[in-house]
């Protein structure tokens, strides 16, 4: 396994150095679908800055297969609607090879099918498990999933001897595939959940929904969401007097949520990439060294801190990639099944492992636990 994930680090490393053949031939194609404004901006503007960058940077040295990358963005504000109307102008007149995104979970299952009838790869940079499963064999997607981020939860939660709990979450897409594995995987470890509601995910005051938490005498809350409003948990619930152990979903791994929630923030527990403490990561780490390269050539870029959000767009600019070189073509059919047989593969959400039946690619492992201790990012097990 260890000689697996070195050959995928080295295949990363020396990705880049791809010689130019003589008489360079067309761009290739890829689109990328993001929330760059809207509500979702959270997730998509790094998305795009991080595929940007390193899109300049592979062209910059050779490109691929003798040909540069053609990057087309399409911001889609978080809008379904609009991601569906830009993936059939991607697939239908651009001809790209691949779409990167989309940002969210519900944009991501509204194109899902055209992607798959178009036999056009899609990389999603959203999380929930419906977009791999069942599986269409053009669909793929970076970030980890659903499923482990709540075993993550509830086994710390049992270390902490939580056992009755209260679960909020968003009413979109990535809020409601949540909920599902919540109440699918709770009572594999003893936990009993109490009461769970759904918010808006755009409001701008919790303090209803969590007064009606905080009355049914729970011992931790869980909040599954990307919206901004996640922000206003915290701070909402120290206003009421809630103080009780506050879980957070994968969807909080951006230090502006942090940021947003104040001094209220500390002591948020969630799961997370590691490339949010890859600094804290031991030595030996098998992805310490990319995740170190990827936040220094981020963070000089566009001086900001890098996000797992950045890193799923980075993981599937990075697989995309390797598929295509490895397929020695940009044959569609032969790009995808070469991703499908990604094995080992070191990128910044974890080690991938792809296959015909696992089109996620990433298992528990690819997570870190981590808490909020002043205003930042810590593991919660050092």
């Amino acid at each position: 396994m260890a000689g697996r994930m070195l050959a995928g680090l080295l295949a990363a490393a020396v990705l880049w150095a791809v010689p130019l053949a003589a008489g360079q031939g067309e761009p290739i194609k890829v689109g990328a679908i993001l929330s760059v404004s809207g509500p979702a901006s959270f997730l998509g503007a790094p998305e795009k800055r991080t595929a940007e960058m390193l899109v300049q940077k592979i062209n910059a040295s050779g490109g691929l297969l003798g040909r540069k990358i053609q990057l087309i963005v399409k911001d889609s504000e978080g809008s379904p609607e609009k991601a569906t109307s830009f993936a059939k102008q991607l697939i239908e007149e651009e001809k790209v090879l691949a779409i990167i995104g989309p940002s969210t979970s519900g944009e991501s299952l509204a194109i899902k099918n055209l992607c798959q009838e178009g036999k056009t790869i899609l990389l999603s940079c959203a999380a929930a498990e419906k977009i791999v499963d069942p599986i269409a064999p053009y669909v793929f997607k970076t970030p980890q999933k659903d499923s482990d981020a709540a075993r993550w939860i509830f086994q710390t939660m049992r270390e902490m001897n939580i056992r009755r709990i209260g679960v909020i979450v968003s009413n979109d897409g990535f809020g409601i595939a949540g909920k599902a594995q919540i109440e699918k995987i709770a009572p594999e470890y003893g936990l009993q959940i109490a009461i769970a509601e759904v918010y808006d995910k755009g409001a701008t005051d919790l303090t209803g929904v969590l007064n009606k938490i905080k009355g049914q005498n729970v011992e931790g809350l869980v909040n599954w969401s990307i919206v901004p409003a996640q922000a206003l948990v915290a701070k909402n619930m120290k206003q009421i007097g809630f103080q009780v152990p506050l879980f957070q979903s994968h969807g909080y791994g951006n230090i502006k949520y942090v940021q947003a929630g104040g001094e209220a923030a500390n002591g948020t527990m969630f799961p997370a990439s590691p490339i949010l403490v890859a600094d804290q990561l031991p030595a030996k780490h098998p992805q310490r060294e990319l995740l170190l390269s990827y936040k220094k050539d981020y963070e000089a870029m566009y001086k900001e801190e890098a996000s797992a959000f950045g890193a799923y767009a980075y993981d599937a600019i990075l697989i995309l990639a390797e598929a295509i070189r490895k397929a020695g073509t940009t044959d569609r059919e032969k790009v995808r099944a070469a991703i499908e047989d990604l094995k080992g593969f070191v990128g910044t959400s974890g080690i991938f492992n792809y296959s015909k039946t696992d089109h996620s690619g990433l298992d528990m492992s690819a997570f870190e636990m981590l808490t909020v201790k002043d205003g930042k990012f810590v593991r919660l097990k050092p």
